[in-house]
Formats: C-alpha cells, structure tokens, sequence
C-alpha cells in the first residue's frame, strides 16, 4: 500500500476534531494529531475511511 500524495494529505482533516492528520507508515493509516482525540482512521485500497464509526480509539487494536 502506497501513502497519500502530499498535497491529499494536506487538505484532510479529523471528522471528529477538525485537527490535521498524519500518515502513520507502521499501521498503514491515517492519525488524528489532536491529544484529546487521536482517532486512528482506515485507508483501504488507497481510499481513506474518514468516518467516526470506522476509526480506531487510541490505544486499541489495530
């Protein structure tokens, strides 16, 4: 699986915070930047997943 390009990765925001997300290269997905937040967000077949009831908790299974 290939990371998002740069300027994809730029615009997208947290749909639960509105916080800038950061590509995480060990999970394949994509990382809320807010400590209060930290929703972990699936990206499948290259498309990112940027719903609340599909994100991971911090700290849960991956």
């Amino acid at each position: 699986m290939t990371e998002l390009p740069a300027d994809v990765l730029e615009i997208l925001v947290c749909p639960s915070c509105h916080t800038k997300l950061a590509w995480d290269y060990e999970a394949a997905e994509l990382q809320c930047t807010s400590a209060e937040c930290g929703l972990a967000y699936p990206v499948r077949e290259g498309i990112p997943v940027l719903l609340i009831d599909e994100a991971r908790h911090p700290g849960g299974p991956r």
